[in-house]
């Protein structure tokens, strides 16, 4: 069966509520997310920069069968591979990490967390360490708000956009811009060391 027919019929399976489909739908888009990262990240691409925004969309329109699918499967697909590239991402920046001598890790500042936050692209390699900060935070901030975990995830990881996320949450553009304030205030609070172990 062609690979889009298959997402196309996880997708379905996940909205009827398939819990086996949901983890096949993750692995399918995981693999092919990671095969697409590790092109962009390849040396002779010419960087090291991870466009998370182009990754999702550009498996988006590889992996789906468009006009097969419901605005409900596309919520799914991009909140699965939001999840998908939080792990490649995490997995890049910790393999990075350990390549570099000692793989020590620095506490990252309010200004790289905003600079994290904000760009385009990821320096992977360069910011590895505030990656994995950033990743830690976030499972915290996911234990005790599952939404706005998930704000973050789908706009840091996945880069979707603030009408994006909204869709996939079914919540309005100014809810996801004021979860959006109050996760980076988590994360801030977290990652200047007042909310450190």
């Amino acid at each position: 069966m062609h690979e889009s027919a298959v997402i196309t019929e996880l997708l379905a399976a996940v909205r009827d509520g398939d819990r086996e489909a949901t983890d096949r739908l993750f692995a399918a888009v995981y693999e092919d997310l990671r095969h697409v990262a590790h092109r962009q990240l390849s040396p002779r691409h010419g960087g090291r920069t991870l466009n998370t925004t182009a990754l999702v969309h550009e498996a988006y329109l590889k992996l789906v069968d468009r006009s097969r699918i419901s605005p409900q499967d596309r919520k799914h697909f991009f909140a699965t591979a939001a999840r998908a590239m939080r792990q490649i991402v995490v997995d890049y920046a910790r393999t990075s990490l350990a390549g570099k001598r000692g793989g020590g890790r620095r506490r990252i500042g309010s200004e790289q967390l905003e600079s994290a936050l904000q760009q385009e692209g990821l320096h992977v390699e360069d910011a590895a360490s505030e990656i994995l900060d950033i990743d830690h935070a976030l499972t915290r901030l996911g234990e005790l708000d599952e939404r706005l975990g998930r704000v973050v995830e789908m706009r840091f990881f996945g880069g979707l956009s603030v009408e994006q996320v909204a869709e996939v949450l079914d919540v309005s553009p100014r809810t996801v811009k004021r979860d959006w304030r109050a996760a980076r205030a988590f994360l801030f609070h977290e990652l200047s060391g007042s909310g450190a172990d």
